[in-house]
């Protein structure tokens, strides 16, 4: 009989239509995976098999533009979704009016999975379980059309104490990689431990949700640099990780980034469907994804209505040479300007998501920058090495890391927020970087953008937030933070950047997460923060909420200048 070990996940739902749908599930054993809707819409595939694991992305279709249906989920013709005993409302799919111009959009990112059980969580409340909390209680106009996870799903080098006795049963930690995971039963483990959460899982079932991977994913400050990669690559464990890193991504959570038509149009997705084990398939895929980072594509758009959500990829693509850096390769930087300007005029807003910052405090820009001028060469071979020291202790591998990249970058969201044809908004939404703030910029060569550009930080969703972070950040927007960027800055000899930025909102430290509500040409940003209560338990609180299309003098709060 067979079983559903995870999911489901509601993970697209087609905007075009409104009659489509997609919902992931792994189950126990080879089997057909079936969804049937209140409504009569449904459908069913059989399962894939990877390293012994049983996978489907069930389509859904017949839905009903406008419409909400509650769904259960089957497996060879047996009810396995509802859980008997959830607490939870039933799942349903909400589908989109066709057009529409209205999107609400949740995002954030770094999770650690919560404690199981309701313990003592070390971290404070999980702004995921929170959400679930709210939503499944309050009023259905709350939620989300779409959450957006902006890396750090798993953390494959920070595993809780939970997964750390599992590992030390299945295998020796004293050898390494240690208490990190090795291979993908154990990145499966990290999935399991993440999205059972009731609430999460709940959650991720009944709100679409569009993901990209960021560096614990498989590794603290993976491809940070060409020595790094040496470094990685002359150990006798790197290459199962980091194939299984890339392998259970491509699994858990970039298939479920695709559209049903670009599912049937992937090639890799199709080998695997029609092999009894696609385990081998998808290891050679990951093999030359790794080898070759232009042989494949992560990153990815999708298209709300009249907004429009790109996905980049700032990890697998970046070139490494340190005379020829850059965040993203030719071919991806190419992807990301023609998706960004297609079709200019036809949206409203442009969102570009990015797990790393593009707009950091001052003086943590400026020594990335700084940092970057050291490890190229530019003051010597002794400075290089010590560029590449202090480049992996400070993980200083944003944007601002890749000078040419920020610059180009710039260039690119210049060219897309002006015109007659101009969105409303262009919005940078990163995480990373354990808080959250609101970063605006502009030209200083006398470039002014038609339509409001904003940097949206949020981290983290569920994760730790040392005092050394707090104070650190606090001081990168300070006014003796930029004094000591610009001593960096002349000393790197790498002159000012392309644009210029203010802090409009922020910093805030917590858990949390961030949400737009675009309708027609308006935006309204709400940071909401997960906080425990005197009386006990938690929620989630709103704890600022904002007008983006009117201009930032009028909305009062602070604000601190790059220059």
């Amino acid at each position: 009989m067979a079983g559903l070990r995870l999911g489901p996940l509601l993970r697209h739902v087609d905007w075009d239509t409104g009659e489509a749908a997609v919902v992931w599930v792994e189950a126990d054993r080879p089997c057909t995976a079936e969804v049937r809707c209140e409504d009569g819409a449904g459908g069913s595939v059989h399962t894939f098999q990877i390293a012994g694991h049983h996978y489907a992305l069930i389509p859904v279709t017949g839905l009903t533009p406008a419409s909400e249906t509650a769904y259960e989920v089957l497996l060879n013709g047996r009810q396995v979704w509802p859980l008997a005993d959830s607490r939870f409302p039933a799942s349903t799919i909400r589908t989109p009016a066709v057009p529409t111009g209205s999107a609400r959009i949740t995002f954030g990112s770094c999770r650690w999975a919560a404690p199981p059980g309701g313990g003592k969580d070390p971290v404070g409340p999980d702004a995921l379980d929170m959400l679930a909390a709210r939503l499944s209680s309050g009023p259905s106009s709350e939620r989300p059309d779409v959450l957006v996870l902006l890396g750090d799903q798993v953390y494959a080098d920070e595993t809780s104490e939970a997964t750390r006795r599992w590992l030390a049963a299945r295998r020796d930690p004293s050898e390494p990689p240690g208490y990190q995971v090795a291979d993908y039963e154990e990145y499966t483990r990290l999935y399991y431990e993440s999205w059972l959460d009731p609430g999460v899982r709940w959650l991720l079932s009944t709100v679409p949700s569009c993901m990209i991977f960021d560096d614990h994913d498989v590794i603290d400050d993976w491809n940070t640099s060409a020595a790094w990669l040496a470094d990685m690559r002359a150990t006798p464990w790197w290459q199962e990780r980091v194939l299984s890193g890339l392998m259970s991504y491509w699994v858990y959570q970039h298939l479920g980034n695709l559209s049903p038509a670009e599912l049937a149009e992937d090639e890799t997705y199709a080998a695997v469907r029609a092999a009894s084990d696609g385990t081998d398939v998808l290891r050679r895929f990951t093999a030359r994804a790794d080898e070759d980072p232009q042989s494949v594509r992560w990153s990815y758009r999708r298209d709300f209505g009249t907004t429009r959500l790109l996905m980049v990829d700032t990890r697998a693509a970046r070139v490494l040479d340190e005379q020829n850096r850059s965040m993203l390769d030719t071919h991806e930087e190419q992807w990301v300007r023609d998706n960004a300007l297609d079709g200019h005029g036809t949206y409203e807003h442009l969102l570009i998501g990015t797990s790393l910052p593009w707009l950091l405090p001052p003086a943590v820009h400026d020594a990335e920058a700084w940092n970057a001028a050291l490890c190229r060469g530019d003051r010597g071979e002794r400075w290089a090495k010590i560029g590449e020291k202090v480049r992996r202790g400070g993980d200083l591998e944003h944007w601002a890391a890749f000078p040419d990249s920020f610059a180009r970058l710039a260039d690119l969201i210049a060219e897309a927020a002006t015109g007659p044809d101009a969105p409303a908004t262009v919005c940078v939404l990163s995480g990373d970087v354990h808080h959250a703030y609101v970063a605006e910029p502009s030209w200083p060569d006398g470039r002014a953008s038609d339509a409001h550009v904003v940097q949206l930080t949020c981290s983290p969703v569920h994760n730790s937030v040392p005092a050394s972070i707090k104070l650190g950040f606090r001081f990168g927007w300070s006014r003796a933070g930029r004094r000591l960027g610009l001593a960096l800055a002349r000393h790197g000899r790498t002159g000012l950047p392309p644009v210029q930025w203010k802090k409009s909102g922020g910093p805030w430290f917590g858990n949390q997460l961030m949400t737009l509500a675009l309708r027609g040409r308006s935006a309204v940003l709400q940071l909401d923060q997960a906080q425990a209560r005197r009386a006990g338990g938690a929620r989630l609180t709103t704890v600022m909420e904002r007008d983006l299309a009117r201009p930032a003098e009028r909305r009062g709060g602070g604000s601190t200048s790059r220059r």
